[in-house]
């Protein structure tokens, strides 16, 4: 296995735990009336999002799920903009 493999496979092991709990830390934030933490938490997962929907797309034809992530990361980042700056 070279390198690059090892990095990519590292890679896609630390998106598999930060998806889950980046997303339900968001939820949970959100849940317990702290909103503007859970925008923070849901915008930091977003990457990790967008990277596991492009892969899906890439593989699986799974279109539909890169769309949904790059609106919610669009929605989310104006909810930040809304609620911090605004």
């Amino acid at each position: 296995m070279n390198e690059a493999t090892k990095k990519e496979k590292l890679f896609n092991k630390v998106v598999q735990f930060a998806l889950p709990g980046l997303t339900i830390s968001a939820q949970l934030a959100t849940s317990l009336k702290f909103p503007q933490y859970g925008l923070i938490f849901n915008l930091l997962a977003q990457p990790f999002w967008l990277y596991s929907s492009w892969k899906a797309w890439k593989q699986a034809g799974q279109i539909g799920i890169l769309i949904t992530a790059i609106i919610f990361t669009t929605i989310t980042a104006l909810g930040i903009i809304n609620y911090w700056f605004l």
